[in-house]
């Protein structure tokens, strides 16, 4: 039988990330990968990464930046840029390319939309439309030079948007003259700023500090402002070193116009239109999604190197071509080629995960802005207000989730569609499905991906934690403890799963995407299906079980200071959500890869071997959801004194009520991940055949 004959390529992944009629993203592709392997690898190899310092060499990617376009690929074409639209899932893949050869890279080309984004997402027409256009390089026979920006946000930030309290820089009025605009002073000291040292403009989140300002806000500041604009020492990290990152000072005075979003003067008092904590929420729902990318990108990169120090190990010994220990070297053990499968599969399950989350905040930012639209048209301002108006919509949501499980003969179809074109029915949905995928996708990519670079590297043996280890697989371990820090780290992710993971619109979409499961499980037997019915059963029978559980004190387990609790379940959600997402991929491959001729060669064998490489990941999810379910349903009852006797099988189903039903679905758990090893046999035993290239194609 034909097996993996190449390492997947781009015709691909056009396919399984959804761009394959998308020319622009394409060209994006292409650009940015050029890059990562010319400007960056060069950068990396010539030790560029060992001073803290923005040097003039660093400066050259920015040039390459502006040249090859990406600069101004935040930018809407009327104000300079190419892509018209969201472009979540272009960020994601411009991360994607650059992370694969260095992650600062890609944050240094990021920063300045991070900047951006609050005035993107909150800010006037006016300030978008010079903001924006003064950060797309100049077209020929302009004369200026291009802006960068900074986002300043004091760190720690425990779940940004909620504990607003935290903001240690403050505003407060510095002269009002009557019939003139308020100038405000602005006291902001941040810390870890990326693109610091060269940046034209900040977007700062302050608190207010003066009764005639009512609330915080995000403010902007320009070198030129008048007071100190001190981007600070360099930050002595010990990643990321193609990024500049400093730790500035600010102490400014600005016009209140710079208030991100405007304001409204209320009897003698300055309204911000938007708290900091509501730009920042709208800000990071969406730019965290590339930093999850970046460390697939990260494990992904790593499976071509290690395939090749493994078949070469031994060469150049007394080993003689032909044999076994020369052509396969340490792909001859089992063990090898188990673990880098573990490496591929989580990064396929990763990238997965985050090319559908940056899909999915595509697809959500036109139906916010009608959202708020609407509200506007219908007076109804600020979070509660909206909230109260949104709730009949869940209803409404979660009917259409259920309409949509059902065979199209089986279901009202003139419903679902009245459903589905209702822009508030689906703002409830796609709000409540992006606020687990992507936590889950910055959680799960930045924090699990960080533990299995760790094994890419150790596969490479004393090989990996050098300078010049192919792949420079030694710094993309280091850089990824930092992603799992950036944009919050993982406990604001377990956070906000922990409250969006039990909403009444996903756990109708969790209940959907059992039957939907399976129903592929019989259609396409041999991908995993089953076994991640049966897991995602158990995690929803345990969410609800939990919630109203005690523990011996009387004291509920589903609690928000429970995170003992919360925590778990939100980690292996994560883990399951990441495995649905690739096993969609494979069902898009398998379904559109027919209908491209490059693909269509080999595709049965492709199919077959992702097939294998599910099933196995669907199997590692599944036990890690059974761990967390066993753990969490008897950790907390009392352990009867009974000489072991009490945990036979008739003591134990008395335990708790429901035992039973519980065992049950440990039992189907079990049960499901038959054959999962077969199958982690045969993709090993592909990765022993596939053909790489001779050498890496960028420089070492």
């Amino acid at each position: 039988m034909e097996r993996l004959r190449t390492l997947p390529g781009d015709d691909v992944r056009q396919i399984m990330w959804r761009f394959a009629d998308r020319y622009d993203l394409q060209m994006v592709v292409q650009s940015s990968r050029s890059i990562a392997r010319t400007t960056a690898a060069r950068l990396v190899a010539d030790g560029a990464r060992n001073t803290h310092d923005w040097t003039p060499e660093k400066e050259e990617l920015l040039k390459a930046f502006d040249a090859s376009g990406l600069t101004g690929m935040f930018m809407e074409p009327e104000q300079g840029g190419f892509i018209a639209g969201p472009k979540n899932l272009a960020m994601c893949l411009v991360a994607y390319e650059l992370s694969w050869v260095d992650g600062g890279a890609a944050t240094c080309n990021l920063a300045t939309d991070l900047a951006l984004a609050p005035i993107h997402e909150r800010g006037t027409p006016e300030q978008k439309d010079y903001y924006m256009t003064k950060c797309v390089p100049p077209q020929p026979g302009e004369d200026r030079e291009v802006w960068r920006g900074a986002f300043a946000l004091t760190e720690p930030l425990p779940y940004v948007g909620v504990d607003t309290g935290v903001v240690s820089g403050k505003i407060r009025i510095a002269e009002w003259k009557e019939g003139e605009e308020p100038m405000i002073q602005v006291e902001k000291r941040g810390r870890f700023i990326t693109n610091m040292a060269f940046a034209n403009f900040v977007t700062a989140a302050v608190n207010t500090d003066d009764e005639r300002i009512k609330s915080s806000c995000m403010v902007i500041l320009e070198e030129g402002d008048e007071g100190i604009f001190d981007p600070g020492a360099p930050t002595l990290k010990m990643v990321h070193q193609l990024s500049a990152t400093n730790d500035p000072v600010f102490s400014l005075k600005v016009p209140a116009s710079r208030i991100i979003g405007g304001y409204t003067i209320q009897d003698g008092v300055i309204v911000p239109n938007y708290s900091h904590g509501e730009i920042i929420a709208a800000v990071f729902q969406r730019t965290r999604i590339p930093v999850g990318v970046m460390t697939a990108a990260k494990l992904l990169s790593a499976v071509e190197p290690v395939i090749r120090y493994q078949r070469g190990r031994f060469r150049g010994g007394e080993s003689k071509p032909g044999t076994p220990r020369y052509e396969l070297g340490l792909q001859q053990n089992e063990d090898a080629n188990h673990r880098l499968l573990d490496v591929w599969s989580t990064g396929e399950a990763m990238a997965s995960l985050g090319f559908a989350a940056g899909r999915m905040a595509d697809e959500f930012d036109p139906i916010e802005k009608e959202k708020d639209r609407l509200f506007i048209e219908q007076a109804i301002k600020g979070p509660r207000a909206q909230l109260k108006a949104l709730k009949p919509k869940e209803q409404e949501a979660m009917e259409m989730v259920q309409l949509r499980a059902r065979p199209e003969g089986e279901r009202d179809q003139a419903r679902l569609e009245a459903l589905e074109a209702d822009p508030l029915v689906q703002y409830s949905y796609l709000s409540a499905m992006s606020n687990v995928y992507i936590p889950a996708c910055k959680l799960w990519n930045t924090g699990y991906g960080c533990q299995m670079m760790r094994e890419a590297v150790a596969m490479m043996g004393g090989y990996g934690i050098t300078e010049d280890c192919p792949g420079f697989l030694g710094q993309k371990w280091m850089d990824a403890q930092l992603e799992a820090t950036y944009e919050g780290p993982e406990v604001v992710q377990r956070r906000q799963l922990s409250i969006s993971m039990t909403g009444p619109v996903f756990s109708a979409q969790v209940t959907a995407w059992i039957d939907e499961l399976k129903r592929r499980a019989q259609e396409t037997p041999g991908r995993g299906h089953c076994t991640l019915a049966a897991a995602f059963e158990l995690w929803a029978w345990t969410v609800e079980h939990l919630q109203s559980a005690k523990d011996p004190e009387g004291k509920p387990l589903m609690h928000g200071r429970r995170q003992g609790v919360t925590f778990q379940l939100a980690d292996a959600l994560s883990w399951l959500v990441a495995v649905k997402c690739f096993m969609d991929d494979i069902d898009e491959l398998a379904e559109k890869g027919q209908m491209n001729p490059v693909v269509a060669e080999g595709l049965d064998a492709l199919v077959d071997f992702y097939g294998d490489m599910a099933t196995w990941q669907a199997a590692r999810a599944a036990g890690e959801t059974g761990r967390v379910a066993a753990d969490l349903v008897f950790g907390y009852i009392l352990h009867p004194d009974c000489a072991g006797e009490c945990c036979g099988p008739e003591a134990s189903g008395n335990l708790f009520d429901g035992a039973e039903e519980f065992y049950a679905l440990r039992r189907k758990v079990d049960a499901a991940a038959a054959g999962a090893r077969l199958a982690k046999d045969r993709a090993a035993a592909d990765l022993t055949k596939v053909m790489i290239p001779e050498a890496l194609d960028y420089p070492l």
